[in-house]
């Protein structure tokens, strides 16, 4: 009872750290969480020794624990790890994909395409997410989603809008493509080429955001 409860608790702190509600840097009240949960500190603690392992929150001695934050160096040290995993992902597919789960991901990439078309960022996000989530899956590799999963935990930390760069949603679709094309040739190395650019572009696209929105600020 106890593991199911420190679990539930711990999908509860993630979800409001994803959410936003839980700000990076601040600082985890817990005798208030406990207060509002209705639970004591038993199953909390545990649930933030299980957030702490994922990296989405750090402990300090005599302190207590805080929601991490995403710095800029994380983000190019993560990325190009997950650009060789999800590379590693498309490759795997490439091999393993049934005719018929090639036919449901043409599915998504035509729903990625209208709301390229229409512009619809949030439900491309939703399209794109579904398609990445759906080639870990053809790959068939419990190895390889386990530690992609981890690092994109880290990623969502930092609430990351790559879509708002100029051109980035139009070049993104055309990535996309690129790596479906592969995938439906049964080309394993291109495949795998081709999703490790797409992600090699989106740290790019975010770094220039970044820039961008530092210049207006200085401004």
């Amino acid at each position: 009872m106890l593991n199911s409860l420190h679990d539930e608790v711990a999908t509860q702190l993630r979800e409001r750290i994803f959410a936003g509600q839980l700000v990076p840097g601040s600082f985890i009240d817990e005798p208030a969480l406990c207060n509002e949960l209705s639970i004591s500190r038993t199953p909390l603690r545990e649930a933030l020794k299980v957030l702490t392992a994922e990296g989405l929150v750090r402990h300090e001695p005599r302190r207590g624990c805080f929601v991490s934050e995403v710095t800029e160096r994380d983000l190019d040290e993560i990325f190009p790890v997950i650009a060789l995993l999800e590379g590693r992902c498309a490759h795997e597919a490439a091999v393993n994909a049934s005719d018929a789960e090639l036919a449901a991901l043409e599915q998504l990439h035509e729903r990625l395409e209208r709301c390229a078309r229409a512009r619809l960022i949030n439900d491309y996000y939703e399209a794109n997410f579904a398609i990445h989530e759906a080639i870990i899956t053809l790959a068939n590799n419990r190895w390889l989603a386990q530690v992609i999963g981890d690092l994109r935990k880290i990623v969502k930390l930092a609430r990351l809008q790559q879509l708002h760069a100029p051109g980035r949603l139009e070049q993104s679709l055309s990535e996309h493509l690129a790596v479906f094309a592969a995938l439906k040739a049964r080309d394993a190395e291109g495949a795998e080429a081709a999703m490790r650019t797409h992600l090699t572009r989106q740290r790019t696209a975010l770094r220039e955001l970044a820039r961008s929105q530092r210049s207006r600020l200085s401004a």
